[in-house]
């Protein structure tokens, strides 16, 4: 009997009628941000001038076209960045839990660092870091 009184307590916890609410103001706040929307896009002014038309860039005048290349080597130093600190952040469950893991933990860390030192000097060999320009 216990179990069916139980079994029946899961189910009005977890019945639909106890979202209403959430849906209800999800519902109201979706309605609310469309009709601004559309009240500001009706009733706004709506003069169009080549000043307002022109392109804005931080207050500094535009320069030349904004399609010519550039140098690959800082998309690459920015690439490596990322993998580099992402890296360093998985030695902090280690130092955390290292008196937890011991040798065999000590072990994986060492190994951890030797393959991220092994990176670290291919990409110096590779001349990645390198600004010829």
């Amino acid at each position: 009997m216990f179990l069916l009184q139980a079994a029946a307590g899961v189910d009005e916890v977890n019945s639909a009628a106890n979202y209403f609410p959430i849906g209800l103001q999800l519902f109201c706040a979706i309605g609310f941000v469309a009709l601004m929307m559309g009240l500001t896009h009706l009733l706004g002014p709506k003069r169009n001038t080549s000043d307002k038309l022109e392109n804005f860039e931080s207050g500094i005048e535009a320069v030349g076209n904004a399609r010519q290349p550039m140098a690959v080597k800082y998309f690459l130093v920015a690439i490596l960045f990322v993998l580099f600190d992402v890296e360093v952040i998985f030695f902090y469950p280690y130092a955390v839990n290292f008196r937890e893991l011991g040798w065999s933990g000590f072990g994986a860390v060492a190994m951890f660092v030797g393959f991220f030192l092994a990176g670290f000097y291919y990409i110096i060999k590779r001349g990645a870091l390198t600004w010829e320009d």
